[in-house]
């Protein structure tokens, strides 16, 4: 969802370009249909990483984006977000003295037992241009002594929602869980190790959720690591509906008409916040406070009891309008584009 905005916009400008996918996320199911959703190139390298702990995808990252760039010797290498393969690949490219550009930089959460937290300090320390999506990243940054390689252009996650929302239709997947059109649901995504990887917090929000099912539907797409953990017992609770990990387009559409979003995620809580959709985050802290300072987010950490309260007072109410983050107007990858095209025009 980041990258195809990106390389859209550097296409238009004439940049040539190569893909390389790392499969870190080694879905091919899903992995192939997001690329056909979201018109992406098919990858020029595809380096397979695959599943491993964080050490194993990292050195196979590493060693895969050595050859790739020491074979094409770009004039800049352009990373994205804050998984392994983000700071694996920069590191790379860093020790053959390749340019690299972060899209999505200057995010923080404070707290370094997230390893995405530990992916956003190495790559922002190493990358020559860094592309944020808010005022916090640049304060962020500064705060951290960088001068002279800041820019904001807004959030290109927004550059994608913006482009595919109007083809986004959930109406086949609502109907097959029995909710009919203009009834109010919630909707669920949990993948994060914080929640689903202790069975005492998942059993704790998953009791909070079964009680909300209760009196509204919930629709929850179960990403491969949830369901691993998920006791069947929870399969059969009314009103819970679980079901297959969706493409974007129905995934956005299932978002856009929620009453309410419950998430782990960093990227839903940016992408109601743009919908206007009322949305819960079972985290204790989020790398995008604006989120929260602007948009329709609310922190609630992993407690059931505050989750069921604040998921109690948003169902009780019509949805509200939220401002829209500045910059986030569906252009900034152009603006991406620009700055790169200009800084390497003559290399």
């Amino acid at each position: 969802m980041k990258a195809a905005p990106v390389i859209a916009a550097l296409g238009k400008l004439g940049a040539a370009q190569q893909l390389i996918h790392t499969g870190q996320h080694y879905d091919n199911v899903m992995s192939d249909l997001f690329f056909n959703q979201l018109a992406l190139p098919q990858p020029d390298i595809h380096l397979g990483v695959g599943s491993g702990s964080h050490a194993q995808q990292t050195a196979a990252v590493l060693t895969g984006m050595e050859k790739a760039l020491t074979d094409k010797r770009p004039s800049v290498l352009v990373v994205y977000g804050d998984v392994n393969s983000t700071m694996a690949a920069a590191l790379a490219a860093a020790k053959l003295l390749v340019p690299v550009a972060h899209v999505e930089a200057g995010l923080r959460s404070f707290d370094r037992t997230m390893p995405e937290e530990i992916n956003r300090i190495v790559t922002d320390s190493l990358a020559a241009h860094l592309f944020t999506p808010s005022a916090d990243g640049d304060e962020n940054l500064r705060r951290e002594g960088v001068v002279g390689k800041i820019h904001r252009v807004g959030n290109v996650m927004i550059d994608t929602l913006v482009r595919i929302l109007p083809n986004a239709d959930a109406s086949k997947v609502l109907k097959h869980a029995g909710i009919n059109a203009g009834q109010r649901y919630v909707l669920v995504t949990l993948h994060r190790p914080s929640t689903v990887d202790d069975p005492h917090v998942l059993q704790g929000v998953l009791g909070a959720l079964a009680s909300i099912a209760s009196e509204y539907p919930i629709m929850f797409p179960v990403h491969p690591r949830t369901r691993a953990r998920l006791d069947q017992s929870w399969l059969a609770k009314p009103g819970l509906h679980l079901i297959e990990p969706l493409g974007y387009l129905e995934f956005l559409a299932l978002e856009r008409d929620a009453h309410l979003v419950i998430t782990d995620s960093g990227g839903v809580q940016e992408e109601t916040t743009y919908l206007g959709v009322p949305c819960i985050t079972v985290r204790d802290t989020t790398e995008r406070p604006v989120t929260t300072t602007t948009g329709t987010n609310v922190l609630v950490g992993r407690d059931p009891a505050k989750m069921l309260l604040a998921a109690r007072e948003r169902l009780g109410k019509p949805r509200a309008t939220a401002a829209v983050p500045e910059l986030w107007d569906g252009h900034a990858a152009d603006r991406i584009a620009a700055i790169l095209t200009s800084a390497f025009a003559s290399a």
